[in-house]
């Protein structure tokens, strides 16, 4: 009798420590998927002086919100067929395909960090996060 319960005492045991190790990787899955989001990058646009020609101007900021310290890399924002007639260095921003665009070259934003650029088009594009990687 007392090693059948030494035996069930045991079992129940390693099933708490198997289900407290599960727990402590959840906690630290979610740790460092709370680390940093899509969220945590906010674009905003604004209407600038156009060009002589009449074009429409719109400044854009990208800047990484992220409350937690924490560098986010590879921001891919969907953009359409994004162009422009201002030229815009590519190492701040540009369009690798159809509605794939990359930010600051795929390098790390740092938190806090605004990137910017002006671009000039008949209308306003839509820009939106489409992914990042946290770093």
């Amino acid at each position: 009798m007392k090693i059948r319960s030494t035996l069930t005492s045991s079992l129940l045991f390693l099933g708490i420590l198997a289900f407290v190790a599960a727990g402590e990787r959840s906690e630290a899955r979610r740790m460092l998927e709370d680390k940093c989001r899509k969220s945590d990058i906010e674009i905003n646009q604004s209407p600038t002086v156009p060009l002589p020609s009449g074009i429409p101007t719109y400044k854009v900021e990208i800047a990484n919100t992220c409350v937690s310290g924490c560098n986010i890399s590879n921001i891919h924002l969907s953009c359409g067929g994004f162009s422009s007639a201002r030229l815009i260095n590519p190492t701040i921003f540009k369009r690798l395909s159809y509605n794939d665009c990359l930010v600051n070259d795929g390098k790390p934003l740092s938190s806090g960090a605004i990137i910017s650029f002006d671009y000039a088009n008949s209308f306003r594009y839509v820009l939106s996060v489409s992914s990042v990687a946290c770093v």
